[in-house]
């Protein structure tokens, strides 16, 4: 089910994909380079559902609107506010999270907007190849239970960088920024989606 959602920065979309007798919402958003296609969403609202949890794909205004690059993070910040109502409206604790640049919006936001945790795939810890501007801040700075997954060969950010942290993190062997493996890599592109979706699906189990 999808429904359009009017915010101060323009139309957004949210498809829901719904558990039965769910116990929670797992809402998440895309990049800055892409949509909701992406495979680790994709794999997440496939198989979340079967385990109580509801997903909603949340599209950002500006990719309803078709432009090809992402606004400011502020803007991106105000999105997501404006989203907040639809995502809490089924009376659920929340989850926010995202991939990449949707995965610093939800870091940022979550103490705001009442997140019960935080799920942050490929979390962009810095540009490529500029470990000195790191956003390690906006990752600490949560304040709820905190998840990053995150591909092992990420040039954003590979798991050795992250600092120590009130947060957990699953690796995921060989992947890259959008988690793909490469054929010559000792695990399948399934493999690595299975490690993803079942370490999420442990630590929202884990949730009180």
């Amino acid at each position: 089910m999808s429904e359009t959602i009017e915010t101060d920065t323009g139309t957004a979309r949210i498809t829901w994909h719904e558990a039965d007798g769910a116990r929670l919402v797992l809402a998440l958003s895309h990049g800055a380079g892409g949509g909701v296609e992406a495979r680790d969403l994709q794999a997440l609202a496939r198989v979340l559902p079967e385990r109580g949890v509801s997903v909603a794909l949340v599209e950002q205004p500006w990719r309803v609107a078709g432009r090809k690059v992402a606004p400011a993070p502020g803007t991106l910040d105000t999105g997501w506010r404006g989203i907040w109502p639809a995502l809490a409206r089924p009376g659920l604790p929340v989850v926010s999270g995202g991939r990449s640049a949707g995965a610093r919006v939800a870091c940022r936001t979550a103490a705001e907007l009442g997140a019960h945790a935080v799920l942050a795939l490929s979390f962009p810890l810095h540009p490529p190849g500029r470990p000195e501007r790191t956003r390690a801040a906006e990752l600490l700075g949560t304040g709820v239970p905190t998840l990053v997954v995150q591909g092992g060969n990420d040039p954003f950010g590979r798991p050795e960088e992250f600092p120590e942290g009130a947060y957990d993190l699953v690796e995921v062997a060989c992947g890259d920024h959008g988690f793909a493996v490469p054929k010559r890599a000792p695990t399948t592109q399934e493999q690595a989606l299975e490690t993803l979706t079942d370490g999420v699906a442990k630590w929202v189990a884990s949730l009180g």
